[in-house]
């Protein structure tokens, strides 16, 4: 049966979106007014087969971008000006050329008559957490409301993001700077140290013959080693993009000593931020988990949120879904969904889980170049003190020999 993607109300004004499977939209409308809700807006969502055939993607749109456009379209919208109009305005004055024709698309496609958060669908830029939200906004009539929130959401986001990934510049500029030492030592300062060791009859160690081996390949072989360690990153670049990548990746770091405790922080305040969002938007908590799995990159955490819908949705609390994965999730998230649920607040005591994890993570990335610092330290001084013992031991064998 085909799947459909339905905003609707109930008599109170409440708004509820998500997904139902159904012969055709009549059946869909009928399941919901069993359960107390009247359809105001629904599509059939698209197969696997036709969303390959979505725009393809060059360049990047990234999350500030997407806050940006979010903010603003609030304001202008609060401000009186027309959605097209609006998106015409932010068109003109964004920098990034891929987002700047989305824009444009969307401009005509809303003046054709179709719904923004339809609009959006179609563009791959936007993930389902903004069009499930822009859905529910645009049907609740508080879309200005949503677009502020969705902003809110999308610049914490940011902010999370931006720190992890200014926690590895630093090891990993690095590594890369004594990968390119390595790699230029073992091609021109090798050689040139060999031609010695050749005019002089002595048996060589075997760290230094290991090295000397090494170099020559390289030193006669640029070419190929240049192109071996280019297809090497490219392999490794789409192995971890894969989806059985993903799952090494997620499994390593699971268990990875200093990583562990910034995935399962970074991965609870990510949930916590966007369950928060989600139900204040007005999407149903079954719906908002569905997406939560689709939308967190670490493979385990998509599984356990999948699990988590699953049962959620067969009449078991979110907190008790949660126990399930200790390892996951810990016991304070627990405990405050639990909080949440008893005292029918939950985004909002989310929002302050969030805000609190999201503290913690700062704190970790600020300490996390000591913490690498001696790490990486001991690995520099291990390839040095071999590179220099292997170079220096037969120069002694030479002066004694003299």
């Amino acid at each position: 049966m085909p799947t459909y993607i339905y905003v609707a109300k109930n008599s109170k004004g409440e708004v509820k979106g998500g997904e139902m499977e159904g012969k055709d939209e009549r059946q869909v409308a009928e399941n919901l007014r069993g359960e107390g809700y009247f359809l105001t807006a629904i599509h059939e969502k698209a197969t696997e087969k036709e969303t390959k055939f979505k725009m393809p993607s060059f360049g990047a749109v990234s999350l500030k971008d997407k806050m940006m456009f979010a903010r603003y379209l609030g304001i202008m919208l609060s401000s009186g000006l027309s959605l097209p109009k609006a998106l015409a305005v932010i068109s003109s004055q964004t920098k990034n050329k891929k987002f700047k024709v989305v824009l444009e698309e969307l401009g005509e496609e809303v003046k054709m008559g179709n719904s923004l958060a339809d609009s959006l669908a179609k563009h791959p830029v936007f993930d389902e957490l903004s069009v499930n939200m822009i859905r529910v906004g645009e049907v609740g009539g508080n879309l200005e409301e949503v677009l502020k929130l969705l902003a809110d959401q999308l610049e914490k986001e940011h902010n999370l993001m931006s720190r992890v990934k200014g926690a590895m510049y630093y090891p990993s500029v690095i590594l890369l700077v004594m990968l390119g030492v390595g790699i230029a030592m073992m091609t021109y300062v090798v050689p040139k140290l060999t031609t010695v060791f050749e005019d002089i009859q002595t048996t060589l160690p075997l760290s230094t013959r290991i090295i000397i081996a090494v170099s020559s390949y390289m030193a006669a072989h640029q070419i190929l080693v240049g192109l071996s360690l280019a297809s090497a990153v490219t392999v490794l670049i789409f192995f971890f993009k894969s989806s059985f990548g993903k799952k090494v990746a997620s499994a390593v770091f699971a268990k990875a000593p200093v990583i562990k405790k910034m995935i399962i922080k970074v991965n609870n305040a990510r949930f916590a931020r966007i369950y928060s969002s989600l139900t204040k938007s007005g999407v149903s908590v079954v719906e908002s988990l569905k997406i939560i799995s689709r939308t967190l990159t670490n493979d385990l955490y998509k599984k356990a949120f999948s699990e988590v819908g699953e049962g959620v949705q067969k009449g078991k609390t979110l907190n008790e879904e949660l126990a399930k994965f200790p390892k996951l999730f810990p016991t304070l998230t627990i405990q405050m969904v639990e909080v949440g649920e008893e005292t029918g607040k939950t985004a909002d005591v989310l929002t302050n889980l969030a805000d609190f994890y999201e503290e913690e993570i700062s704190q970790i990335t600020k300490n996390l170049s000591s913490i690498i610092e001696p790490v990486l330290m001991v690995i520099i001084g291990v390839a040095v003190g071999f590179f220099a013992i292997s170079m220096i031991l037969p120069m002694y064998s030479i002066m004694d020999q003299m």
